[in-house]
């Protein structure tokens, strides 16, 4: 929680009194379409009333007056840090001179999906760049694409849950799934599945920009392993990286979707982050001779960046090679 951080402060910040320039952003070139590029703030690790008034100042009126509807201080941060971990990310794009964190503008899609509603200019055609936000207590994390749809979910390992998986499951999970869980004996083991499947279901529906509304979970199966249908955990594998993750409609294994690519990632030893692309019809040809390539920044918008790929904070636990 973050000392300080009242409504109050922050109405006096919007009225004017407190703005100041904002520092400059390190500027990045955008994803190649055989990248994806994601970048992720720690909650607890942003800190200092100036700071978030900074991040304040970047917001559109309406963020600022769903920031504020939130009554407890980590819930504010968290929406406050979420908004403005996408502005400031967009912006180090150097897309057009004029696109800067504050200018950015929005529209949803008809399930509520949020995309970049670029400006009209007669010499300037915006590039196709995707985005998806995501958020626990613990990590915000923002994925970006060029050309193709991104979906990205992020859970703690240790999730809790109120319910008995078997019964989640039951209720979410297509009959295969739930098969799969059933014959898992350990307790913990079948726990941290479940959060696996979960969050790769949830990272294929919001690229599909549907939400779970529009694609409920027990409408496709989720198949990992390196033979489809035989395995579901990576650790089965002796090769994680050679383990493949397709989408199943309604079970019918006549209808495997081969239009999608997974990753799934374990993040600093506490999260599981999934990740979910359309593949690039223009690059659809050379899929095996060019692996998707994922590039990781840990960030404090303003503060610092750092790149992380490569480093024991990121770990692939399955997906493309």
């Amino acid at each position: 929680m973050l000392c300080g951080f009242s409504r109050m402060r922050i109405h006096c910040c919007i009225d004017g009194k407190l703005f100041s320039s904002l520092p400059p952003l390190s500027p990045i070139s955008l994803p190649s379409p055989k990248e994806i590029h994601l970048w992720y703030v720690i909650p607890n690790e942003v800190k200092g009333e100036s700071l978030m008034n900074k991040y304040m100042e970047i917001l559109s009126p309406c963020e600022i007056e769903k920031v504020l509807s939130f009554r407890r201080d980590e819930l504010r941060k968290s929406a406050l840090l979420a908004r403005a971990l996408v502005r400031t990310t967009i912006a180090r794009y150097q897309i057009n001179s004029s696109v800067t964190p504050k200018s950015i503008k929005f529209r949803n899609n008809v399930y509520g999906k949020p995309e970049v509603d670029w400006p009209c200019s007669y010499n300037w055609e915006p590039p196709a760049l995707h985005f998806n936000i995501t958020h626990t207590s613990s990590l915000i994390a923002c994925g970006v694409t060029i050309n193709s749809p991104i979906g990205v979910d992020v859970e703690e390992k240790e999730r809790t849950t109120k319910h008995n998986i078997l019964t989640l499951a039951r209720r979410y999970f297509s009959k295969h799934e739930l098969e799969v869980l059933t014959a898992i004996e350990d307790p913990y083991i079948q726990q941290q599945e479940f959060i696996k499947l979960w969050t790769l279901k949830e990272a294929y529906v919001k690229a599909l920009g549907k939400g779970f509304s529009g694609a409920p979970f027990k409408t496709f199966t989720i198949r990992l392993g390196s033979s489809i249908g035989e395995h579901f955990h990576p650790s089965q594998n002796s090769s994680a990286e050679a383990s493949e993750i397709v989408v199943d409609s309604l079970d019918n294994t006549e209808n495997l979707t081969s239009n999608w690519q997974f990753m799934l990632l374990e993040f600093a030893s506490s999260h599981y982050v999934a990740i979910c692309t359309e593949k690039d019809v223009k690059t659809k040809g050379d899929c095996d001779n060019n692996p998707l390539k994922l590039t990781v920044w840990k960030t404090i918008p303003f503060v610092e960046d750092s790149c992380v790929s490569g480093t024991d904070t990121v770990l692939k636990v399955c997906g493309l090679r």
